[in-house]
């Protein structure tokens, strides 16, 4: 090779390694919030046809079983299931007394333990008494055992319809408070079929 050419490469070569080391920059800002604004979105963990049990004192209390499960991390861990849920609630024999269906379900995350749950869509919860309830939201909590909605509410027992807004049960839905009554029709006296 001689002088002219490798001058010539060098010329050239040189300008190009310099454009391409000064021109790389990151602005570490932008990219902590392109990161943190990913995993905002995607799930750390997500299983699929999943069951969760619930026991207290050594007794299975609840058992939570949905299509997808899907976990984030964050500030306030939580847990979805975008295609529906359905859970069982058992007596003290482990007998099932109630079972409640969601479109759609979110479960907040406190040391480890899914301790509340929000249903919404199409929220049905039936009783071993046969008492069906309806509503769009339900929240479920799993250490005072207790459910609740502020939402619209309608009960269908084997004598009567009873429709309101807001809620106050166990989670057995064996017990129940609609705080704001807006009507009930008596089954038996109406000829309304359930």
């Amino acid at each position: 090779m001689n002088f002219v050419n490798y001058f010539f490469k060098i010329q050239f070569i040189a300008p190009c390694l310099f454009v391409v080391f000064c021109s790389c920059e990151n602005n570490i800002d932008l990219v902590n919030s392109i990161t943190s604004a990913n995993e905002k979105l995607l799930p750390i963990e997500s299983t699929q046809n999943m069951e969760f049990i619930y026991s207290d004192s050594a007794r299975i209390r609840s058992k939570l079983i949905a299509k997808q499960m899907d976990r984030f991390a964050g500030k306030k861990p939580y847990y979805e299931m975008p295609k529906g849920m359905n859970v069982i609630f058992f007596d003290v024999n482990q007998k099932e007394q109630t079972k409640l269906t969601a479109n759609y379900g979110i479960g907040y995350d406190v040391n480890n333990t899914m301790e509340s749950v929000e249903a919404r869509g199409n929220v049905i919860v039936i009783n071993e008494k046969g008492e069906k309830l309806n509503t769009e939201l339900l929240i479920w909590n799993a250490v005072k055992h207790k459910i609740n909605t502020p939402a619209f509410v309608k009960i269908t027992t084997k004598d009567e319809v009873i429709w309101g807004d807001g809620l106050e049960a166990n989670e057995d839905f064996s017990e129940y408070e609609i705080k704001n009554v807006k009507g009930q029709i008596d089954v038996k006296d109406s000829g309304v079929i359930n």
